[in-house]
């Protein structure tokens, strides 16, 4: 067992200056080792600390990503310089020890592992420089550990996360229902919402937990882009086309992208070299922020999908990057870290969307605990490509489902329901969803929707209303897309393959 919670036995700091000094950390150990920071005179980019602890014997060992997956989480072999953001386990027969950081730390963390030691950084950086903590002491982290023999490593793996995270926001009653975009893909209208609601009810008659009509991107005036405030001439009354969902018997969602901006309101409050991306260390971004979140509660939706947040505060798309920050990326005020930033922009949206559900999409997933009661954990699946769905919906459900009700629910995102897949993949990826206790979605364009499908639909429903039952990858250590699960005691082996076709 690695013996991680005491004082490592090496540290560096990184600072901002070339000809840095000063700065100095303090450790108190408790049921975890905290770290905290101080640097009153110059700027620091990151800590890097390392235990000596030597790893005998061949091991198989997992990370986690900075945000979604991306169908590449896998059980591997020790790779020196593998990148695991927030947490890794190691597995070895009977044994699995996890070593994390608990949820909602200020400093992006991951770990190295190899056969020496172990390694963690600290990026406590604002954007791309240096953070200017001036009198403050940060407590960048808190590390902790945890070791079992005898189960599972996916058993061990939700021991695990029920240590990094005790403070989860759960909603009161199982989510599921519809969300258009993987057959509309931004091509809609009020009157084919409408026309979805109806279907999503219908499916569903007779269940009193309603199901919710998410609207997704395509709805404003620029599309994935604000202002928030009105849709376009597809969707003329917002509030209008919320009562009617409801009246209906569906329960209202909408999607928000809230860092990025068109209206005139940007100007001035953008961050540095960027046209649209507004700046969440600005106060009046913000603010700016929570009116929009409230005047679409306001208007009655009842689930907000919040998208981008990763993309927008890091310049691009970050899996498995030592990096999370893509190039000179520079916010307006450098005095709060990367990490600190992130958790008060959730925290505005979740304050902001008092009494609604708030699901969040390319959020940074361990600073988000708390501030989301559904988390989107992989990439997007497709309505199109079956393919795309084994990779990245498969792979995010075996991979995160050790996470769900720790962190928050997991969604492992839609079933993509159109012509374009065959139904007898699209059927096995429904009912995983549907026996898996987490919430279920389905993108269904209603002309490709069959008496036998709208069926499997609503036994689908019916156990997604409820989430009572639940599961477990059994090949998901040696199987990037496991086919082997476990209900409840029922194991069952599913065909995700294609063969050729020629």
């Amino acid at each position: 067992m690695y013996r991680i919670i005491r004082e490592p036995d090496e540290l560096y700091i990184e600072y901002g200056e070339e000809n840095g000094s000063g700065a100095s950390l303090r450790f108190e150990k408790k049921e975890g080792l905290k770290i905290f920071l101080s640097s009153p005179a110059c700027s620091v980019k990151c800590v890097y600390l390392r235990w000596r602890e030597k790893t005998e014997g061949p091991v198989r060992v997992l990370g986690d990503d900075w945000e979604r997956l991306y169908g590449t989480a896998e059980w591997r072999g020790i790779v020196n310089e593998r990148v695991m953001p927030w947490y890794m386990l190691v597995s070895c027969g009977d044994k699995t020890q996890g070593v994390g950081v608990k949820v909602r730390p200020n400093a992006l963390c991951f770990w190295q592992l190899d056969r020496g030691g172990i390694t963690l950084t600290l990026d406590v950086r604002a954007a791309s420089e240096g953070v200017r903590l001036g009198s403050r002491e940060l407590e960048a982290a808190e590390v902790v550990s945890g070791s079992w023999e005898g189960v599972t490593p996916f058993e061990a793996a939700k021991r695990f996360c029920r240590i990094m995270s005790d403070s989860p926001a759960l909603p009161d009653h199982p989510v599921y229902g519809s969300n258009n975009w993987y057959y509309a893909y931004g091509d809609s209208s009020h009157k084919e919402i409408l026309a979805d609601t109806e279907f999503i009810s219908s499916i569903t008659r007779g269940i009193a937990n309603r199901p919710y009509m998410v609207i997704d991107d395509g709805w404003s005036p620029n599309m994935t882009c604000g202002p928030w405030d009105r849709g376009n001439e597809k969707f003329p009354d917002m509030a209008r086309l919320a009562r009617q969902m409801k009246e209906l018997g569906a329960k209202p969602g909408i999607w928000v992208r809230t860092l990025y901006d068109d209206s005139p309101f940007k100007k001035g409050h953008t961050i540095p070299g960027s046209d649209k991306t507004l700046d969440p260390t600005n106060p009046e971004v913000l603010a700016y922020i929570a009116e929009n979140v409230k005047r679409i509660r306001d208007w009655g939706y009842q689930l907000i999908k919040h998208d981008y947040s990763s993309y927008d505060l890091a310049g691009g798309f970050s899996s498995f990057r030592s990096s999370f920050i893509h190039g000179d990326r520079r916010y307006g005020d450098n005095t709060r870290t990367t990490a600190e930033v992130a958790k008060t922009l959730y925290k505005t949206i979740f304050d902001s969307a008092e009494g609604m559900i708030v699901l969040g999409c390319n959020c940074l997933n361990h600073l988000c605990v708390g501030y989301a009661h559904l988390n989107r954990t992989g990439d997007d699946t497709s309505g199109y490509y079956w393919e795309r769905t084994r990779k990245m919906g498969v792979n995010a459900l075996a991979f995160r489902l050790c996470q769900d009700e720790s962190f928050f629910k997991v969604d492992a995102d839609c079933v993509g329901l159109t012509a374009h897949v065959p139904w007898k993949f699209n059927r096995q990826w429904l009912e995983l969803l549907s026996k898996s206790g987490t919430p279920l979605f389905v993108s269904a364009k209603i002309d490709d929707v069959t008496d036998e499908i709208r069926e499997d639909l609503r036994r689908a429903f019916e156990l997604a209303a409820v989430q009572k039952t639940g599961c477990e990858p059994l090949d998901w250590t040696e199987n990037v897309e496991p086919a082997i699960w476990r209900f409840d005691g029922e194991v069952r082996t599913f065909d995700f393959d294609e063969g050729l076709s020629v």
